[in-house]
């Protein structure tokens, strides 16, 4: 099943290296950074970047599980970790990416 059809679930388990390789490779414009997932996205300009992180808070409001997020002028910063899988990644953080990306894609459209 494709990551942008799931939805997170409480309790989602960390993943060990591999299984976070394996759905890093699948996302190729996210990269681990330390205990989180991380992708820069770029915009046009202020206005298109805060549109992004309104869409975004949609999302992350339905799937309970919410990123941290650097908005800059043109930039917005995501990083997602799991708490309560002791602040490491779980596929509920691959699930919000997936669907993070799809929401870039469609307002780039």
């Amino acid at each position: 099943m494709n990551l942008r059809d799931r939805h997170c679930v409480h309790g989602a388990p960390a993943l060990d290296a591999g299984a976070v390789n394996a759905h890093l490779a699948t996302l190729p414009d996210w990269r681990l950074a330390g205990n989180h997932i991380e992708r820069d996205y770029a915009f046009t300009d202020y206005h298109a970047t805060i549109a992004f992180v309104d869409a975004l808070a949609a999302m992350i409001h339905l799937e309970n599980h919410h990123p941290e997020l650097r908005v800059r002028y043109r930039h917005c910063l995501v990083a997602f970790t799991t708490h309560s899988a002791g602040h490491a990644v779980s596929m509920n953080d691959f699930i919000c990416a997936a669907k993070a990306d799809a929401i870039y894609e469609e307002r780039r459209a």
